[in-house]
């Protein structure tokens, strides 16, 4: 399988898109007044506790205050006071530090945690962690216990007295650059860890092996959890000295975040058509996995490079509402604040030898593409797909397995229920950043996002009613009408033999005139 990472940058946005043989299966946009917040720390300032929730609401500095439950404060804190009240842990008014693990969502503030990660190409950081683990996607148990087995000796060295003497260093003789690691270059160069007279060393915290750290070396992973040692140092010089709602550390750019988190082994070739990142990805690479500096490419063609790979053509059809299956059938999507609902259908699809199999090949298609299209737009939280009922118990296994092995490849986390009594799958999909639907468009200011229109002929008889309404309370003799064309043109020709009869009743003359820049639903009934 061929797999290539695009990266188109501009002044105002950079895009990433993952594509398989040919095909988009990932877009991720940041945009310079939308950046995204995941992974930001902020020193915060407490400005409202909830008991009932067990949760409170923290000032960083953000246009809405952030939300951070309970069950998102530091571990150890819980387990010393073992207290399942949120008051005996916070305060209004109260400083702390934390770390943003969600991006605002609609009307809902960024999610909170106290538990801090940092992670790195191979490693995550937990500096308040006490534990180390590895990565579910990494399957081989000896690989598992020989990843584990190298994080816990990092841990145990770094956390308890050496001998007299004992010193560990490692070099990185690459001058890193500042957003790669927020350390100076003397920080970076030798790191020392360790007093030569035994001397009681700090708690060294937490580290989760990523599934790029798969058959790494192990001096190059020790390499790695140094660099995140001395990246958190630096992280705490500015937290001791930051002020109440600061920022304090950022993580790496989209561009270079691409290299961090999505490559992996097996992509082809890793495209960016802009030469000045091109240049700071080739020495993060550098720095970090020399290996994959030879897939880096500048792309200087004149085509654009989306439009080679039929990117911007995805990208407008993963805003529809309706996605056609290659047999004839297809999807349909509903985005909702609280759910997102797919529905299969068969179309123009009429199968060959009987129903049953025809509505079995439509769900196994349907899986595939379901799986793609919640990657490619990014849908989270609570989803609901109502496939076409089956009859058959093999033939739902079939559907669900078929629909598991399609989300493998997604990052984010997901779980599926199995079909329920009225043949729906539940499922959940982690949402951390907004969708591509919430990114690129905005509610219709014509509907108000309802996606539909109340009819000329239900406006009509909406006039009618606000007529005899405004008729009987102020007892005038002439009103005059703004609505559309087409509500107008309605009233004075079919609707003309009533409205007749209207004017009769009431006793009134009413004019009417057609406003161009009023939409369908909009009208203003004139008192003359």
């Amino acid at each position: 399988m061929s797999e290539e990472i695009l990266i188109n940058v501009t002044p105002p946005e950079t895009r990433v898109a993952v594509v398989e043989n040919g095909v988009l299966q990932e877009i991720i946009i940041e945009r310079g007044r939308q950046i995204g917040l995941v992974g930001n720390i902020y020193k915060g300032r407490v400005c409202r506790v909830l008991p009932g929730m067990q949760a409170a609401f923290v000032d960083i500095g953000l246009p809405r205050s952030a939300f951070l439950h309970i069950s998102d404060l530091r571990g150890c804190e819980l387990e010393q006071k073992g207290s399942e009240n949120i008051e005996h842990y916070l305060h209004e008014g109260q400083h702390i530090v934390v770390q943003v693990v969600k991006d605002p969502l609609g009307s809902k503030g960024a999610r909170l945690t106290m538990e801090i990660s940092i992670p790195s190409r191979f490693q995550v950081y937990m500096p308040y962690a006490k534990t180390v683990g590895v990565s579910q996607r990494i399957e081989c148990a000896e690989e598992r216990a020989r990843l584990k087995n190298c994080l816990e000796t990092f841990r145990q060295d770094h956390s308890t007295p050496k001998r007299s003497g004992e010193v560990l260093t490692v070099e990185l003789s690459v001058n890193m650059a500042e957003d790669f690691s927020q350390v100076s270059e003397s920080q970076v160069n030798t790191s020392e860890v360790a007093t030569g007279n035994g001397g009681t060393v700090k708690e060294c915290g937490g580290f989760i092996a990523r599934t790029a750290a798969e058959c790494v070396e192990e001096p190059i992973l020790i390499a790695d959890m140094l660099f995140l040692l001395k990246l958190w140092e630096s992280i705490s010089a500015k937290i001791a000295s930051a002020k109440p709602m600061e920022f304090i550390h950022k993580d790496l750019p989209l561009s270079v975040r691409t290299l961090r988190d999505l490559y992996k082994e097996g992509i082809e070739r890793v495209r960016v058509d802009s030469n000045e990142t091109f240049q700071r990805l080739v020495e993060f690479a550098e720095i970090f996995v020399p290996d994959i500096v030879p897939v880096i490419e500048h792309y200087s063609g004149e085509c654009p490079l989306f439009d080679i790979y039929s990117v911007e053509d995805e990208i407008q059809k993963a805003l529809e509402r309706k996605v056609g299956l290659k047999s004839g059938g297809h999807l349909v999507f509903d985005q909702t604040e609280s759910m997102t609902t797919v529905d299969v259908n068969t179309g123009g699809y009429v199968g060959g030898r009987n129903l049953e199999e025809t509505i079995f090949k439509t769900n196994l298609e349907a899986a595939q593409t379901i799986a793609r299209q919640l990657r490619l737009r990014n849908l989270g939280g609570i989803i609901i797909i109502d496939f076409i009922d089956m009859q058959s118990d093999e033939h739902k296994k079939q559907v669900l397995k078929a629909l598991e092995k399609h989300l493998e490849k997604d990052r984010a986390k997901t779980n599926i229920t199995e079909v329920s009594v009225l043949g729906l799958v539940e499922m959940t999909r982690k949402r951390t950043r907004e969708s591509l639907q919430h990114i690129l468009c905005e509610p219709c200011k014509t509907c108000g996002g309802r996606g539909v229109l109340k009819t000329p002929e239900s406006m009509c008889l909406e006039i009618f009613r606000e007529i005899i309404r405004e008729v009987r309370q102020y007892n005038v003799k002439k009103l005059l009408v703004l609505a559309s064309n087409e509500v107008v043109e309605m009233l004075l020709d079919e609707e003309a033999d009533m409205l007749a009869e209207l004017e009769a009743f009431l006793g009134v003359r009413i004019k009417f005139r057609a406003e161009a820049e009023y939409n369908q639903e909009q009208y203003d009934v004139v008192l003359l």
